[in-house]
């Protein structure tokens, strides 16, 4: 790629973090080369599980809570919020050094709205990040500045879901 654009996917339906593994094995699927970062999920879902047989995306993961943020003493807090901050300084430091072709920034913006990452740090990201690596940003609420920077924007609205009737998420279709 000769320019690398910067996507947000965002709202509160089913379907940006799937919307990003598209994109991830898409890209890897031409020789592009990956990188899935992983912002305040634990667990192994199933993308996990086909990007460890795919040799050109690599998966960073800062490790999620074990809870909500909400039910979180402060110490929690504060641990899960270094978690997160780590991993993204480091995603800053070798995304200088050897960019990816394509940077997925799986729930990024949940860990911003938290006060976890400071969107300063995000907003100067996009003006200093290698010109050929294409950025996707996934989460619920993104601010005006970091959709006014972004090259595509796609909202995914919750129309109707299981979750609402009380089903829980499935393996293979929502973990």
């Amino acid at each position: 790629m000769d320019t690398g654009f910067i996507h947000i996917y965002y709202g509160n339906g089913k379907g940006k973090t799937t919307a990003a593994v598209g994109l991830a094995v898409r890209c890897a699927g031409r020789g592009g080369q990956v990188w899935f970062a992983q912002f305040l999920k634990a667990g192994n879902t199933g993308e996990l599980t086909i990007f460890s047989r795919i040799p050109e995306i690599t998966v960073w993961r800062a490790g999620g809570p074990s809870k909500f943020t909400s039910q979180m003493t402060a110490a929690e807090r504060l641990q899960t919020a270094a978690r997160q901050n780590r991993l993204w300084r480091r995603l800053l430091h070798h995304c200088h050094e050897a960019p990816p072709d394509l940077l997925v920034l799986d729930e990024l913006l949940v860990a911003m709205s938290l006060g976890f990452i400071p969107e300063k740090e995000i907003i100067r990201f996009f003006h200093t990040k290698p010109p050929q690596t294409e950025i996707v940003l996934t989460g619920h609420t993104p601010s005006r500045e970091l959709l006014a920077a972004a090259d595509y924007i796609s909202q995914i609205t919750a129309v109707k879901h299981p979750f609402t009737r009380g089903i829980p998420a499935r393996i293979g279709i929502e973990k």
